[in-house]
This record gives structure tokens, C-alpha cells and sequence, in this order.
């Protein structure tokens, strides 16, 4: 199966995706932060990333996502990223368009492949990551 790359800063959702990832085949490696996931990227050249939006330090997932964008490495540069956030849950504000504004397409505003809301629903989750998988052909 594929090597994933969970980024949460909290271990308790962080453990919870890693056990309903590995019970598939997966593997799973988590860093708690943006700092931790940049240099474990790296290292571990993951087939697909999950990152979490809010971290400690505020859209952290959103800067991750462009720093790994532009890393030397193709490998690292093009690994397939699924964004998870809680705050659609909380208020109305959208990081993505659900439709097409003339401009951006659905999900289009940053370079990810997929979208999931917290809290995700295990059937969600895995059904987002084997579509992400499957699409890039990691699998």
C-alpha cells in the first residue's frame, strides 16, 4: 500500500488517522507541526500527505503546502496533499470554492488534490485517500 504522511498538532487525531490508515495497509508516518513535517518529507518521500489547516502557530498547513510546492525535490515537490480543517464546521468562511467562480475551478485555490472537513468520518477519509491514491497512481 502507500507510505502517508499524517500533519496534525493534535496527537489524538493524529493516532486516530494513523490506526484507521494502517488497519488498510498503509504506512503511516505523523509529525506534530510544520516544522516536523518539512523535514520528515523529505526523508520519507510519502505517496500522500493529510495536513490540518490549523496548527499552534495559525494556517501553518497552508504555508507547508507552498513550501513543499517549491522544494528542489520532484519527488517531495509533487506528492499528492489532501487539506483538513474543522472551521467549515464553525463558520461560513471557505478556503475553497465549492463551485466554479469563472476563475478557479471547485478546490482550486491551493495546489492540493482534496478537501475533507473535520471531524472526518473514517469512510470519508479513506474514501478521499484511496480516490487521491488512485488518481496519482501511487498505488
Amino acid at each position: 500500500m502507500a507510505k502517508i504522511l499524517v500533519v496534525d498538532d493534535e496527537p489524538k487525531v493524529a493516532r486516530a488517522v494513523q490506526l484507521a490508515l494502517e488497519a488498510k495497509g498503509h504506512d503511516v508516518v505523523t509529525a506534530g507541526s510544520k516544522e516536523e513535517a518539512e523535514a520528515v518529507v523529505v526523508d520519507c518521500k510519502p505517496d500522500l500527505m493529510l495536513v490540518d489547516v490549523m496548527m499552534p502557530k495559525g494556517t501553518e498547513g497552508f504555508h507547508l503546502v507552498w513550501k513543499i510546492r517549491q522544494m528542489q525535490d520532484e519527488a517531495v515537490r509533487g506528492v499528492p496533499i489532501v487539506m483538513v480543517t474543522g472551521i467549515h464546521q464553525t463558520t461560513k468562511l471557505r478556503f475553497y470554492p465549492e463551485q466554479s467562480d469563472g476563475t478557479y475551478k471547485p478546490g482550486e485555490y491551493l495546489p492540493v488534490q482534496a478537501w475533507l472537513d473535520k471531524p472526518v468520518q473514517v469512510d470519508d477519509l479513506l474514501d478521499t485517500v484511496n480516490q487521491v491514491l488512485k488518481f496519482s497512481g501511487a498505488r
